[in-house]
């Protein structure tokens, strides 16, 4: 899985992308705060592999992207876009290789620009990472390459407020980093920052007008957070393995980044700061049962603004889920199995 697996549709409700076998499946809230539907396959019969990456415009659209299998020993991505949780996602559009033909190359990743345009991004066999943009009347633009070199499984790709995208990618020696110049452009490859990453760690936010920040581990186990431009900042050691999640929020009269993290002892771990001031410190505040191994994080806000918290087991299926309070702090709710 590659970006936020809980999303609020454009009808405001909550909904949940997950991989089964080899299809995704989607349950959706049935009204606010009211019992989910059963889970239900997503784009048709279209046959997977087990990887998925989704990513939401601002129209409240769901994108999501994966590998389908063709020939033997090759594969090609396909699309599809969710417009409302309720409704039945478009069928898999396939949109083809970044290396014309052959098997997997990466897992992809996806943005949504301030027009509705997905921008797919996923590595090449060449080291690098390839893109396919939607057109903004119907189709796709063809396939470029960002180039890049080793880079490594995990992109990172985000909206900025904006409306522009751009995209994080490890690599042996750090992290580089792609910035769109204007809507529509190719991104270009902006700088490389000298660090210790780890891998598979990388989740991008939007926090202001002109400014995204990364998160990652370091190979020290440090979780770190850089804004291009500047220096990366140890916030505190990672909570666990994997990447966080984040969403910017409101606490007590604060913009504040929330993150989210499944901890090494398996259970999630919150923890918050004001955005983009990283000297202020944050420190983890652990919650929930003990979960499954295979068990992801997500944050979302649902349709009054109030923070939800959910973990999903893709093996059993299990999906618990917590809102934050309507009190001061960052009190949640009993967690709760739907």
């Amino acid at each position: 899985m590659n970006g936020d697996w809980l999303l609020r549709g454009r009808d405001g409700r909550l909904s949940v992308y997950q991989l089964s076998g080899d299809a995704v499946l989607c349950r959706a809230e049935r009204g606010p705060h009211g019992p989910w539907s059963a889970p239900r396959r997503v784009g048709g019969e279209q046959r997977l592999h087990p990887v998925l990456a989704a990513g939401q415009g601002a129209d409240g659209y769901t994108h999501l992207v994966s590998w389908r299998p063709t020939l033997k020993g090759e594969a090609g991505l396909v699309h599809t876009t969710h417009f409302r949780p309720h409704l039945a996602a478009l069928d898999w559009h396939p949109v083809g290789h970044p290396n014309k033909k052959g098997d997997r190359t990466g897992t992809p990743a996806v943005a949504v620009d301030a027009l509705g345009r997905a921008h797919v991004f996923v590595p090449n066999r060449g080291g690098g990472v390839s893109m396919i943009m939607q057109k903004e009347k119907g189709g796709w633009d063809p396939w470029r390459d960002l180039k890049g070199r080793e880079v490594r499984d995990g992109l990172a790709a985000v909206t900025g407020e904006s409306g522009r995208v751009e995209l994080y990618a490890a690599v042996p020696q750090g992290l580089l980093y792609w910035r769109q110049e204007e809507a529509g452009a190719q991104p270009v490859l902006q700088e490389a920052l000298q660090a210790p990453v780890r891998p598979g760690t990388l989740r991008a936010l939007a926090t202001s007008a002109d400014g995204t920040t990364v998160f990652y581990t370091d190979t020290s186990g440090g979780l770190c957070a850089w804004r291009p431009g500047g220096k990366p900042v140890t916030l505190l050691p990672a909570a666990g393995p994997g990447p966080v999640s984040a969403i910017r929020c409101e606490l007590d009269g604060y913009d504040c980044t929330l993150l989210v993290q499944r901890t090494a002892s398996r259970r999630v771990a919150f923890a918050a700061y004001p955005t983009e001031q990283e000297s202020a410190g944050a420190w983890w505040t652990e919650s929930g049962p003990e979960l499954p191994l295979d068990a992801l994080v997500s944050l979302a806000k649902d349709e009054t603004g109030r923070v939800v918290a959910a973990t999903l087991s893709p093996s059993t299926g299990r999906l618990h889920l917590t809102r934050r309070k309507d009190e001061q702090g960052l009190a949640l709710e009993a967690w709760r199995e739907l």
